[in-house]
């Protein structure tokens, strides 16, 4: 019997703010993390996903970062997404035994081992082992553009019904049979969850549960609000925001993530600095300006040039 996680709806992976310095700042992520469970609507966050630059942040860090998220949480009665992407699967396990200690986090959104490419019978041993031993629910990140490693139909229902497997964020690009195979097959609490944020619409059209959208930390209540309304069948009003918002995820994904929604939230005076750090470089002064421009929101800082 699969665990009840319940994971439909907003979730939003949030930014990781750093001081000018390049320290965690984690005071702004708290109020970030206040900000999308009140007024922006989520249904939860996602800790540690890449959106929050987990690849530089030191355990210290991300323990620090998880912390924050989890009481927001607590606070809202909202769950707890961790990100855990490592191609080592004892590893991987460890840190979803350490997460599942906690007793406040919901799932972990764990990849594909990621570079290794260990085929789909390797992929789907490594999350059965998960499954087995890790002790907490399991999201998988289906994402091959960043694993180098694609999941066909057959995979992802054998993942489906793994017990501790509760949904998957869906980010393969495309919309195809495929996805309309997946949609159609997903068992009662099984969430399907779109993570290619400028399609969203038409998957949650298709019949998907929500979404994991880095492009929410800048509008929130709006992604909110999209779900909302397909779930409603509201479907002209759904198709207007949706063309909206895939416009404005475009513009937030023109240079590397989370880049240019950091800019964003930094000229609006949310986060103390756009900082990135590397390998990763500050979004251009265009960028950031072209997206508030789609997004309909004012500064309160000027966008670097």
């Amino acid at each position: 019997m699969k665990p009840e996680a319940n994971l439909t709806g907003l979730f939003v992976p949030l930014v990781t703010p750093f001081t000018d310095d390049l320290s965690v700042d984690l005071d702004a992520l708290a109020r970030l993390a206040d900000d999308a469970l009140t007024s922006g609507g989520a249904r939860g966050l996602v800790a540690l996903g890449t959106t929050a630059e987990t690849a530089t942040l030191t355990v210290e860090e991300q323990r620090a970062v998880v912390r924050v998220c989890a009481a927001a949480c607590r606070t809202h009665a909202a769950p707890l997404i961790v990100g855990v992407g490592t191609n080592d699967t004892a590893a991987a396990i460890t840190t979803l035994r350490g997460l599942a200690e906690r007793g406040d986090v919901a799932a972990a959104l764990v990849p594909a081992p990621p570079y290794v490419r260990p085929g789909e019978a390797g992929t789907l041993a490594h999350f059965t082992a998960l499954a087995e031993h890790g002790g907490l629910p399991l999201v998988v990140y289906d994402i091959p553009y960043r694993t180098g490693q694609a999941l066909g139909s057959g995979t992802l229902n054998q993942l489906m019904h793994l017990p501790q497997v509760v949904g998957i964020k869906y980010a393969t690009g495309a919309i195809d049979a495929a996805t309309m195979e997946l949609l159609g097959s997903a068992a009662p609490g099984f969430a399907v969850l779109g993570g290619d944020d400028a399609v969203i619409s038409p998957l949650l059209a298709a019949g998907a549960h929500g979404g994991i959208l880095a492009s929410a930390n800048i509008r929130t209540a709006e992604y909110a609000e999209l779900i909302a309304l397909w779930h409603r069948d509201a479907t002209a009003s759904a198709r207007r925001l949706g063309a909206a918002l895939a416009r404005l995820s475009a513009a937030l994904f023109a240079e590397p993530n989370p880049t240019v929604i950091k800019g964003v939230l930094h000229a609006q005076g949310r986060i103390p600095g756009p900082a990135v750090r590397l390998p990763l470089l500050a979004a251009s002064g265009d960028a950031v300006r072209n997206a508030m421009e789609l997004a309909g929101i004012g500064s309160r800082v000027v966008a670097a040039a």
